[in-house]
């Protein structure tokens, strides 16, 4: 983008209001990859901080390197290896999951009998790291 046009766009912006704002806080739905073909699962999800679930203590302190290295992407040497790393993962993309449905709740969820298949989670880590740009590659056919 130049400079000029983005002056210009920068001059025609206005602050976003507090109700946009509530209404954003309330999630957005998303079509997630179904539980089976030719089911479709939506469901209304948030994009939590994996930061403030670190800091609030969701994440617990066990976790925070599982949690670092899916953040960053970079392998920490104190990460746990085997199949240690892989329950750790695990744990951590539950707590994301459990921040990131509002409707229904990833509690509704799993009390349903349900779990979640591995590219549902990998969908929802990603959704809540990088918004909706994130899923471009699931919905290429």
């Amino acid at each position: 983008m130049k400079v000029g046009s983005k002056m210009e766009k920068l001059a025609t912006m206005k602050p976003t209001s507090i109700s946009e704002l509530k209404a954003y806080a309330k999630g957005s739905l998303i079509e997630l990859p179904p539980f089976a073909e030719d089911q479709p699962f939506v469901a209304r999800l948030i994009r939590p901080s994996l930061i403030n679930l670190v800091s609030s203590g969701k994440i617990p302190n066990q976790l925070l390197a599982t949690a670092n290295e899916l953040f960053t992407g970079k392998s920490s040497a104190k990460a746990a290896k085997g199949d240690n790393q892989l329950k750790q993962f695990k744990e951590v993309l539950d707590v994301i999951a459990e921040a990131s449905f509002v409707e229904p709740t990833y509690q509704e969820i799993k009390d349903s009998g349900l779990e979640l298949t591995d590219d549902q989670y990998v969908f929802i880590f990603n959704y809540s790291q990088h918004g909706v740009n994130a899923l471009k590659s699931f919905r290429k056919k």
